[in-house]
């Protein structure tokens, strides 16, 4: 079995299937959301695993954990959009459900691959 890289990662497969439900999400909401709340749920959510590969590729471990720390904070962001969402009563309650336990399974990735580097 080859190597590839960052794709590799349990936590850069979980993030992308979180994007994925993300982006469901977004696409649901109202159209008075469209380019406010349903913008920025994308752009978290595309956050995580696009971190997780460029400090994968950075040479430096310094950098790597910087950028899993970016992709963790955008994770707490995404958590907070998809609360919000809730809170509205926007959407498919089950699906933003499996999104949040999602969310907090790619945090919880992110916390343990930081701590394997050596991270706190």
């Amino acid at each position: 079995m080859t190597s590839r890289g960052y794709r590799d990662l349990i936590a850069w497969q979980e993030a992308m299937k979180l994007v994925v439900l993300s982006h469901r999400i977004a696409d649901s909401l109202p159209s008075t959301q469209r380019f406010a709340l349903a913008d920025q749920i994308r752009r978290a959510a595309i956050s995580i695993p696009a971190n997780i590969a460029e400090g994968y590729t950075r040479i430096h471990r310094g950098d790597y954990l910087r950028h899993l720390s970016i992709a963790r904070a955008s994770a707490g962001e995404l958590d907070t959009h998809l609360d919000i969402v809730g809170r509205l009563n926007y959407g498919d309650a089950e699906l933003r459900a499996r999104a949040l336990a999602l969310t907090d399974r790619v945090s919880r990735l992110l916390m343990g691959l930081t701590r394997s580097l050596g991270g706190r």
